[in-house]
């Protein structure tokens, strides 16, 4: 069967960007002092509401353990009981240890060295880690490390899908390449679309009831 082409006119998915941004202006996302505290977000804010994250970064901070080293060095069992408001916190400690490693190992735990590898055999890199899949790396590469790539989510999937921007079954790397295509190469718009996605998927677009009349995306639903 003919895979069915993704292709979009640029001025809708990039007009679409203009009307959130318009309507509720630069997000300031994502949430963190340092780089490095937005890449343990990243992969604590998996599967969970943002707050349930932000409580389990705060214990770690309480106990001045918010660096690579410290975090590394605390028994696993401990490290769990730190992140425990994120959910799934045997499993988070697990891949937050797996992040540490290759952060140590391969960048003396300096985030700063790690943005200065090329972002695709970056990406390579963190894929390779146990519990990162594309959403938590490409978090990590646009939101720590600066990096210009697309960051697709379940908001996304669902407003995309929705507005008829991609067929149903689409997957995270052909939405994520329909943007980046039909969009400026730029990490701050990156970085706001994405926020602005999932603040209109809060409001207006949520999984199951939509609020279209008073969507700032109302005018490119399809007729």
């Amino acid at each position: 069967m003919k895979k069915e082409a993704l292709s979009f006119p640029f001025p809708i998915i990039y007009r679409m960007f203009i009307a959130l941004y318009s309507h509720y202006g630069p997000q300031h996302w994502w949430p963190g002092d340092t780089p490095f505290e937005i890449a343990v977000g990243a992969i604590l804010a998996q599967n969970t509401a943002w707050r349930n994250a932000e409580r389990a970064i705060a214990n770690i901070k309480e106990k001045g353990l918010l660096d690579p080293y410290s975090l590394f060095d605390l028994p696993e069992r401990e490290l769990a009981s730190l992140v425990r408001p994120s959910g799934y916190y045997n499993q988070k400690a697990k891949v937050l240890r797996n992040f540490l490693a290759l952060l140590i190992r391969d960048y003396g735990g300096d985030l700063e060295k790690m943005g200065e590898e090329e972002l695709s055999s970056l990406r390579d890199k963190l894929l390779a880690v146990r519990g990162i899949g594309p959403e938590t790396a490409d978090s990590i590469l646009l939101y720590a490390l600066n990096k210009p790539i697309f960051v697709v989510d379940a908001y996304t999937m669902r407003i995309g899908g929705r507005h008829k921007l991609f067929p149903e079954k689409a997957s995270y790397g052909e939405v994520q390449r329909l943007f980046m295509d039909n969009l400026p190469y730029d990490v701050s718009l990156y970085n706001e679309y994405h926020a602005l996605l999932v603040r209109v998927g809060k409001e207006h677009c949520r999984k199951r009831s939509r609020e279209c009349s008073s969507c700032p995306l109302s005018s490119f639903l399809p007729q």
